[in-house]
């Protein structure tokens, strides 16, 4: 089967194709997901935005791809996209429910000379996927909800001088809300972020002790992230959130265990050790490995002698 691809450069072409009213301000636009008559017929679709995008939606028909993966929207989840990404979905014939819910799309153009322009590229939950949204309570939503009326009521106003500066300021409430509503479903999805640590400790061990670590170095956050099928962002924030660290240390911090074994358990040179931990200078080896312990390796393998 074949997918259809379609790619909206501006907010005004997603508009025409979805069947919505011409968007009332050319850069950003506030949409109420039920209104939405796409064309798609049965099978896979696949959209790329020029544009940011900002969804609740409840779906309860369809099923949403990312990936090999097909996801659920049954609940009120919150999906972040910026310009460029993926989304895939699966267009079922004779679907008994119409979506509801909002969306917010936001061209990059409408932040030009803001602060929000910087910032936004810093909010990690954008480059998550789709079995990474935010699932909100039901005293989250009504927040976000009122918050995107809010925005709303202002893109239908009259457009006057203040109207991007007060849309900006409650699109910047907006994401400050999701980037603490995502730090709370890192704690609070206990069982599910538990595994992943568990999974992350499994997979460092596994390739601490396989030939792959002389052969390519150390693994890197990417090659961690794609083990444990989620992103990168997505894995370090949670692990952040949950020990304080980022993927990075933890990788790190393996690789400190691992070296203390060999220069307490081995007569290998430090150079043999570092090569061993996929190291092409000993310096490099020995500069972290202080930084980390705050002891050279000879120092420390002086401590067993």
């Amino acid at each position: 089967m074949s997918t259809q691809i379609h790619r909206f450069k501006t907010i005004a072409e997603y508009h025409r194709m979805m069947g919505l009213p011409k968007p009332e301000h050319p850069l950003i636009s506030v949409v109420n997901v039920a209104n939405i008559k796409g064309p798609f017929v049965t099978g896979q679709v696949s959209l790329i935005f020029e544009f940011y995008s900002i969804a609740m939606k409840r779906v309860p028909d369809r099923k949403f791809r990312y990936g090999q993966q097909t996801y659920d929207f049954e609940e009120g989840i919150l999906f972040c996209m910026a310009p460029g990404q993926v989304f895939g979905f699966d267009v079922i014939d004779g679907a008994k429910h119409r979506p509801s819910g909002w969306m917010i799309l936001i061209h990059p153009d409408f932040l030009w000379n803001t602060n929000l322009a910087k910032t936004i590229k810093q909010y990690e939950f954008f480059s998550y996927s789709a079995n990474e949204s935010l699932h909100l309570s039901e005293k989250e939503e009504n927040l976000m909800t009122g918050i995107v009326q809010y925005m709303e009521q202002e893109y239908h106003a009259n457009i006057d001088k203040f109207t991007d500066s007060v849309i900006t300021a409650q699109l910047e409430l907006l994401l400050t809300y999701t980037d603490r509503f995502y730090q709370r479903q890192f704690i609070t999805r206990k069982i599910a972020n538990h595994q992943i640590i568990d999974k992350v400790e499994s997979i460092l061990t596994e390739y601490f002790n396989s030939p792959a670590l002389a052969k390519h170095g150390l693994p890197t956050v990417a090659h961690l992230a794609g083990q444990l099928n989620v992103t990168p962002g997505y894995l370090s924030e949670l692990l952040k959130a949950l020990t304080g660290q980022s993927t990075q240390q933890h990788i790190h911090d393996k690789l400190i265990d691992k070296a203390k074994e060999r220069l307490s358990t081995t007569t290998l040179s430090v150079s043999e050790i570092a090569y061993e931990l996929g190291f092409e200078h000993s310096q490099s080896f020995s500069k972290l490995f202080k930084t980390k312990t705050e002891l050279s390796p000879l120092e420390f393998r002086q401590l067993f002698n």
